[in-house]
């Protein structure tokens, strides 16, 4: 398969990703697993260059996707923020949206750590 499954259905690593890209998108960075940022890369990048795209259906497929959740203190929710602060940003950018820097092990269980964030 040309993706990683997680140890998870289907269903529950689309849930995990969902979470996942509206944070980053909400915080602009978040701490995961490094296996996990991998994944959630490809994820965020097609969401901000459907962002960039910025037509009604454009938006229409991230709203599907990104959850609606409050990502600012004026009540705008995290699609608005991607189409009206984050694409904007990226608008001469041809992709690689995103960066990860590894942190290092947890302490729980060892699990190699990563820092993904918007360039």
């Amino acid at each position: 398969m040309a993706y990683r499954k997680l140890g998870r259905r289907s269903s529950a690593r689309k849930a995990l990703f969902r979470d996942l890209v509206t944070d980053l998108f909400i915080n602009e960075r978040i701490e995961t697993t490094e296996t996990k940022a991998k994944e959630l890369r490809s994820i965020a990048e097609k969401m901000i260059t459907l962002a960039k795209r910025g037509d009604l259906h454009a938006r229409r497929q991230v709203a599907a996707f990104v959850r609606n959740e409050v990502a600012t203190e004026e009540g705008r929710d995290a699609v608005q923020k991607l189409f009206d602060d984050i694409a904007p940003r990226y608008a001469e950018r041809n992709g690689g949206y995103t960066r990860i820097l590894k942190v290092g092990p947890r302490r729980g269980d060892a699990a190699p750590m990563a820092y993904i964030e918007l360039v």
